[in-house]
Formats: C-alpha cells, sequence, structure tokens
C-alpha cells in the first residue's frame, strides 16, 4: 500500500484504477489489502480519484464493505457478458447474478458503480439490452462496452466483430436507459 501510494503522488497521478484478481488464498479475498492501498492512497494524495476495479470476493459482502469504507471514489465489477453466456466466459465461482448483487450492495452504500461488458461473444441485441437494463436497476451509472478479442487459441472463440455503428447505438440505448455515462466501442 504504501508503494502504491508513494507511486501515485510520484507521478501527480489526478485519477487511478487499481485492480486485483480474487485472492482466493486470504481470508478476505484481498479486500483489507486493496483498502489499505486506497487508504494509503489518499492519505498522499487526498484530491486523486480512485477507481477499484474489484474482485467479487465470491460475494461475501462483509469483505466488499472493508473495500467500501476504504475512501474509494467509484466502485467497479464487470458483468463481463449476457446472463446466457456467463458460465462459457466466467470462472464458475463467479456468476450474473452475484455480480449484480455486488454492484447493487456497493450502489447501496452511495458508491459510484461501474461495470463493463464485452461483445462478440454469441450475444444476440435483445439480450445486451436487457442485460444493459439490469445493471442500470442495480444501480449502476458508468457503462462501458467493448470488444471481446480472444487472448490465446485457449480461451473462448470470438464469433465477430461489432461494427461501430452497432456499439454506437447500444451507447445511445444505454443513455435513453439513464446511465450518467455509457463508452462503447471496439477498442474499450
Amino acid at each position: 500500500p504504501k508503494k502504491i501510494a508513494e507511486t501515485i503522488a510520484f507521478m501527480s497521478l489526478n485519477y487511478v484504477v487499481l485492480t486485483s484478481v480474487d485472492r482466493d488464498d486470504l481470508i478476505d479475498g484481498g479486500s483489507s489489502h486493496i483498502a489499505r492501498c486506497v487508504a494509503s492512497s489518499k492519505k498522499i494524495s487526498p484530491n486523486v480519484v480512485i477507481e477499484v476495479l474489484s474482485p467479487d470476493f465470491r460475494g461475501n459482502l462483509d469483505h466488499l464493505d472493508t473495500l467500501l469504507e476504504s475512501g474509494l471514489d467509484v466502485f467497479s465489477q464487470n458483468i463481463e457478458t449476457v446472463d446466457r453466456l456467463t458460465h462459457f466466459v466466467r470462472d464458475p465461482r463467479a456468476g450474473y447474478k452475484q455480480t449484480l448483487n455486488i454492484l447493487e450492495h456497493s450502489n447501496k452504500k452511495n458508491m459510484i458503480t461501474k461495470s463493463g461488458m464485452m461483445l462478440g461473444l454469441g450475444e444476440t441485441t435483445a439480450e445486451v439490452i436487457a442485460t444493459m437494463q439490469d445493471l442500470y436497476s442495480a444501480g449502476v451509472s458508468l457503462l462501458t462496452i467493448g470488444q471481446y478479442l480472444r487472448p490465446t487459441k485457449y480461451h473462448i472463440a470470438m464469433e465477430r466483430f461489432v461494427t461501430p455503428e452497432e456499439f454506437h447505438r447500444y451507447e445511445k440505448i444505454g443513455f435513453e436507459l439513464g446511465f450518467k455515462e455509457v463508452v462503447a466501442g471496439p477498442l474499450i
């Protein structure tokens, strides 16, 4: 935590995104460590805005609260894909409903809440819009939508490239649903 805080101060950063995978080797999934990183950074750089792209702590709301009480400014947890494809794309320990519960809980704590999803995995337009509606209903105010790109031949295959026009349409729909910010595009 101290080194992260010192690095943020040294670089004079205004906005920082801290991220971590689930730390299944730790009882609290790493929530206390991430919380210490946020608190240390805010102590040295009180004006820095900190977003945490967080693990879901296996749905444990006590562990999530440890993080949410750290002084972070934006809580982010990615839904990744539509409900139907979740079991193909995500680790079985994470799930669509679990992510929505985490996001809804963070919103109830008056946290700015963000999520993101990837397209190009075989989802339908109706499923994308339904996912957007689910996220908005969970209290998400910031949404990113990008193109899935297969990182290795061992990962799930990409079904198609989504056109820039489709991304623009989803961005427009997102604003119509009520999101405060929607950023959608191939490289988001």
